[in-house]
């Protein structure tokens, strides 16, 4: 492959793509991207919340009350987090291999990336709103107590004023293998559509998408399983360079990426963490 074939541009847009696909918690759906825009390492976005307003009864021929100022508070979205990959293809090697040996590489750099970020996302338990059980009480689920768990999540959303709609529920394979069991998960599952699934899905269960992921965190051995819906953790990333180059010291081509990116809850509200054990 000669230098002056490698296109940056080309590049940076393939790995953000594979990126997207290889995500679980960060993917559309589980997170929202409302304010990614043109970020960069170091980058602060402050996100306005309204807060609520009141309704005055109406009286006829009389007048109104004064209008209300409109308060809040701000969250702050920080670019904070950024990783590296760094490889070379030997040109021995790009002769000898029949195969795109430097785009399976950007891949497998996607991957990579990915699966870190994918960590971090899913380590924004400890924000959530809403909690059933906690490290010195986890809950055992079985498959005749899933369902229920299942549902007490849902109805702290309710609570909480969450729509019901595009609400999700990460869980790791050991508690997949528990509903599995489950007659009402199963049952949920071959009623949902699957002309859409997500990265990870493998069902619905009280209004919530199941996915799975073995990035699921765990403490004391309970997982730190997360539900909520999309609204309560904003995400933004960016490949901020991508370069290629021939080491002075090797017959060989380069290639280095850094991605930046960063995350916060900002409905913790809309959030429950499920301290489990199987």
């Amino acid at each position: 492959m000669s230098l002056t074939a490698f296109i940056p541009e080309i590049w940076s847009a393939r790995l953000l793509a594979n990126l997207h696909k290889a995500l679980v918690y960060g993917q559309e759906g589980i997170i929202n991207r409302d304010y990614e825009g043109d970020v960069r390492y170091g980058n602060t976005v402050r996100i306005n919340r309204i807060g609520a307003i009141a309704v005055g009864d109406y009286t006829p021929n009389t007048p109104i009350g004064e209008p209300q100022q409109l308060s809040g508070d701000q969250r702050t979205l920080v670019i904070d987090q950024a990783n590296y990959f760094h490889f070379y293809v030997d040109d021995v090697d790009a002769a000898q291999m029949n195969v795109r040996l430097m785009d399976d590489a950007m891949r497998e750099a996607a991957y990579a990336l990915a699966d870190v970020m994918d960590q971090f996302l899913a380590g924004k338990y400890v924000e959530a709103g809403n909690t059933i059980g906690d490290d010195t009480t986890p809950v055992q689920i079985t498959k005749d107590t899933a369902y229920d768990i299942i549902v007490d999540a849902g109805i702290k959303l309710d609570q909480a004023n969450v729509p019901r709609s595009n609400r999700f529920i990460v869980v790791p394979p050991a508690i997949y293998g528990v509903l599995l069991k489950s007659s009402l998960f199963v049952e949920a599952a071959k009623s949902g559509s699957t002309d859409t699934l997500r990265n990870g899905e493998v069902g619905t269960i009280s209004g919530f998408k199941v996915l799975t992921s073995n990035n699921v965190p765990t403490v004391n051995g309970a997982f730190k399983v997360l539900a909520g819906h999309p609204m309560a953790i904003t995400f933004a990333s960016q490949i901020e360079k991508t370069e290629a180059y021939r080491p002075e010291k090797r017959f060989a081509d380069a290639v280095k990426g850094l991605a930046v990116y960063g995350a916060k809850v900002i409905v913790p509200e809309a959030l429950v963490c499920l301290t489990l054990t199987v």
